[in-house]
């Protein structure tokens, strides 16, 4: 089969499935933005995309599908040039619909069968829009606004062939006439590299070594925002290392802003809700990392004795996930992504999401007592390696999906 991959930020969540099925002998190439940097051994087109922003004044709640609309129009004048001058034609096209790169694909190959990752679809009520009154208080306008930003993953959805979720709950945002169209898989995590392993360590820039069985707290996000909690972890943790002296908190991520609006008169949130607390921290006992390679990302998460993960009802990252294949006890926001992996007392805790003194109480709690929690940190990998191991259960279902599709399915 031919399959086209198209993602602006190729590979994204086809890492491991475009290698898997070149492996089976598909014809597998790519199509992504000319600006990404990065690397893949998939053969890759790459379109460039330099559309003028959208006027707000002028487009008002159509601003998003503005935006998303001409980046699909750049993505399909380059595949219809791939089709008149190569003479490609694809069997199956998978790609993300969140930027609008899918949505005019089935008029350059009507032939084709068309796959989209279906991320999230926005809403007004039930979801991230409204769910923290402090930054995002519940107004009619921004139910509107929520409900206007769907227009294109309804459009990319409606023009496919099928959809696929990571999750059951980010299927379940759609509306049920799309709903019926999408499949549920995992990306998968390697449960060979997310292990836990009793001899892991880490080195931080200023020389201090923490090993697996020290009393290490963590905090792993792309960036440090309020979608992911952070303002929470950060107001929690002053009791956390009054009663716990001995403790280490280590916070891994950027200072940009992947969710959600920017900060006014700043950069980032690092900084504001770090401002917040500081007086009552001592800073040789908190960490932040920035990013940090993958590999050192894993010993972190081999180390640590507890790990905090809080999101609003949004799309679950995979940090969580990987951090339970791990072994890591975690502890996570009681939202819904999260709730539909952790059981509460069975394979991990849940705190209420905006709880500062419990979040302060039941991180507190785990890191005085390890061993008292050594039976889940054993269910939330088993969890993982059942449900979400790469290599047993996500890459052969994906794979099956995609094959479904061909000419041969």
């Amino acid at each position: 089969m031919k399959i086209l991959f198209v993602h602006q930020n190729f590979p994204g969540q086809f890492l491991h499935l475009a290698p898997e099925l070149i492996r089976r002998g598909h014809d597998c190439r790519a199509l992504t933005d000319a600006g990404n940097p990065r690397t893949t051994p998939v053969p890759t087109w790459r379109y460039k995309h330099a559309a003028d922003p959208a006027d707000p004044a002028a487009t008002r709640l159509g601003r998003n599908y503005t935006t998303m609309s001409d980046r699909g129009v750049t993505v399909a004048r380059a595949c219809q040039q791939l089709r008149e001058r190569e003479g490609y034609v694809p069997d199956v096209i998978f790609g993300h619909s969140g930027w609008g790169e899918t949505l005019f694909l089935k008029e350059v190959w009507p032939e084709a069968k068309l796959l989209v990752y279906a991320e999230f679809y926005y809403k007004g009520r039930g979801a991230d829009v409204g769910f923290d009154p402090e930054f995002n208080p519940p107004s009619f306008d921004q139910v509107m606004i929520a409900q206007g930003r769907t227009a294109h993953l309804g459009q990319a959805l409606a023009h496919a062939d099928r959809g696929l979720s990571p999750t059951f709950w980010q299927a379940s945002t759609y509306p049920p006439p799309l709903r019926a169209m999408i499949d549920v898989i995992f990306d998968g995590v390697d449960t060979e590299i997310l292990r836990p392993d009793p001899l892991a360590e880490l080195t931080l820039p200023g020389g201090q070594v923490l090993r697996a069985g020290d009393e290490v707290l963590t905090f792993v996000n792309r960036n440090l925002e309020p979608y992911r909690g952070y303002h929470i972890f950060l107001r929690a943790l002053p009791q956390v290392l009054a009663a716990r002296p001995g403790a280490q908190v280590v916070i891994v991520g950027g200072d940009e802003v992947s969710y959600g609006a920017a900060p006014k008169d700043a950069k980032g949130w690092k900084e504001i809700f770090l401002n917040e607390v500081r007086d009552r921290l001592d800073p040789s006992r908190v960490h932040f990392l920035g990013k940090v390679p993958y590999a050192d990302f894993v010993r972190l998460m081999q180390i640590s004795r507890v790990h905090a993960y809080l999101t609003y009802p949004f799309v679950l990252s995979w940090s969580m996930v990987e951090a339970m294949a791990a072994g890591c006890l975690v502890v996570g926001s009681k939202t819904a992504p999260v709730e539909e992996l952790i059981r509460d007392g069975q394979n991990g805790l849940l705190v209420d999401f905006f709880d500062v003194a419990r979040w302060s109480q039941v991180l507190t709690d785990c890191l005085a007592d390890p061993d008292r929690h050594e039976a889940m940190r054993a269910n939330a990998r088993q969890t993982v390696q059942a449900r979400y191991d790469l290599k047993s259960v996500c890459l052969p279902r994906l794979v099956a999906l995609v094959e479904s599709l061909g000419p041969a399915g």
